[in-house]
């Protein structure tokens, strides 16, 4: 008798999703998939408003991530209006990037406080009452409060430039429409009233410091779970190959670091890239057309972009990346649970980025808007939080959006989530006669490392219990658990 796993929903990602796993008569994993299960659409419905309006509206595809959706649009949208990256004015490419890292900032500690924390402190097959942020507040004080102000204090740097924590507007076609006075920067640079962006170098280091013991003494289980060769994506500055999160060229490694796509400009990315679909996901498959679909995908995100770049501009990141390279004596990092050490190296760049540019007097300036020749299309690509976004856009002759092309963090993850939930399966569920809370979770953890906003990446809402259902191989069901 075979039977049929399905755990539904995925639990601490933003969206839905779901995961199913097939057994035989002997309970041996037969196949396992990540489904996502929700459908949005946001590549239709924009079709038909002007090309303006773009930014704002496809923010509002996530309360996660809308920075990372604003600034992509505006990009693409600055070449609509014949502006490129470098055309842009200083002023407003810095007020930018500061909007940017505070995205960056803020994003990741959410994730590693609130949803990562809990799993790697407590272990995955823990009491699940306690494996939660609150458990973490009452265990982990220290830890906790500072998570909590390190991303508030991301969420400050957003409102700073976009008016709001959430949805805020910062960039329109060819700048941005608001400077940043003294006193605005001083307010996190004094630390008076909120810990300073000093505080937030500080801690990083230290939560840093902290993982580095956490893998000392988890070795075994990090190198292992969830652990396959795969090739890597990310944005890469074009002059010499550093950890760019704004506005760079597209590199990709294969799982022994040997480049498979070399620099490539932002505007040509339609050349290299396709997406094939599954009749049981509405999320697309990205891969690289000349190597195919079998070995043409990449992981994207924080383990991706530090195994791409050649350095990191900033100092302390920089020693940071050093060490991490070292934990594989430089070679390519293919351990899906170090994305955790790297994303919080990425925190720690974010911050030192937003000490420079909030000391930079450049974006005091008035200097914020550009434009030049108008054109028929724009194309946007940033490094979100979670990995490379793309954003693609075609309008006609009175103004109006006709296409839209949206490749998203999580939709290049798609193939690797799908082999991290295959890998949990025949390494942790294969062969077990009783599926315990605990293996569930683990394939939960396997996924949460990508960090996925599922919402983003499909384009519902509403909430969903946890529920795993056993199908023979009729059909029928034959046992069922749900977990409010």
């Amino acid at each position: 008798m075979s039977r049929k796993l399905v755990i539904d929903p995925v639990t601490r990602v933003e969206g839905h999703g779901k995961v199913t796993v097939h057994l035989d008569e002997n309970n041996k994993v037969t196949d396992a998939k990540f489904h996502i299960v929700e459908f949005r659409g946001f590549e239709r419905f924009i079709q038909g408003h002007p090309y303006w309006e773009a930014p704002v509206m496809v923010q509002r595809l996530c309360g996660i991530c809308p920075v990372s959706h604003h600034l992509a649009a505006a990009k693409a949208i600055d070449q609509i209006v014949g502006v490129d990256p470098d055309d842009l004015s200083v002023p407003a490419q810095k007020i930018r990037r500061l909007l940017h890292f505070g995205q960056v900032f803020q994003s990741h500690a959410l994730h590693f406080f609130y949803l990562a924390s809990p799993d790697l402190l407590f272990g995955a097959e823990s009491d699940p009452l306690n494996r939660n942020v609150v458990g973490v507040a009452m265990a982990f004080p220290e830890i906790a409060k500072k998570g909590i102000l390190m991303r508030r204090f991301g969420q400050e740097i957003i409102k700073l430039v976009a008016g709001k924590r959430i949805h805020g507007i910062s960039a329109t076609p060819g700048g941005v429409h608001k400077k940043i006075n003294n006193k605005e920067r001083t307010y996190f640079l004094d630390g008076k009233d909120i810990p300073s962006v000093d505080t937030m170098i500080k801690w990083s280091i230290e939560i840093i410091e902290f993982m580095k013991v956490y893998h000392e003494e988890n070795k075994e289980f990090l190198d292992t779970f969830a652990t396959y060769p795969s090739g890597h994506l990310g944005l890469v500055k074009k002059d010499n190959g550093f950890l760019e999160l704004y506005d760079g060229v597209l590199r990709a490694t294969d799982a022994e670091g040997n480049i498979t796509l070399d620099d490539v400009a932002n505007d040509d990315y339609n050349q290299y890239f396709y997406e094939a679909v599954e009749k049981w996901s509405y999320l697309k498959f990205p891969y690289l057309k000349h190597l195919g679909r079998e070995k043409g995908w990449n992981r994207v995100g924080p383990l991706a972009r530090l195994n791409v770049c050649e350095g990191i501009e900033t100092p302390y990141a920089q020693k940071e990346w050093i060490d991490f390279r070292a934990a594989t004596n430089g070679k390519t990092n293919n351990m899906t649970m170090y994305t955790h050490w790297a994303r919080l190296i990425e925190v720690l760049y974010s911050a030192e980025m937003m000490k420079n540019l909030l000391e930079d007097g450049d974006i005091l300036s008035s200097d914020l808007q550009r434009h030049g020749e108008r054109r028929k299309e724009g194309i946007g690509i940033i490094e979100a939080p979670r990995g490379t976004l793309m954003h693609h856009y075609e309008v006609d002759d009175k103004d109006r959006i006709t296409r839209c092309n949206l490749i998203v963090s999580t939709t290049h993850n798609n193939e690797p989530m799908n082999r991290a939930v295959r890998w949990v399966a025949e390494n942790v569920l294969d062969g077990k006669s009783e599926i315990t809370e605990g293996m569930m979770n683990q394939v939960e953890v396997a996924i949460r490392a990508y960090d996925p906003c599922l919402s983003c990446a499909t384009h519902a809402m509403g909430q969903m219990p946890f529920e795993l259902q056993l199908f023979d191989h009729y059909g029928n069901l034959i046992d069922e658990k749900v977990k409010q």
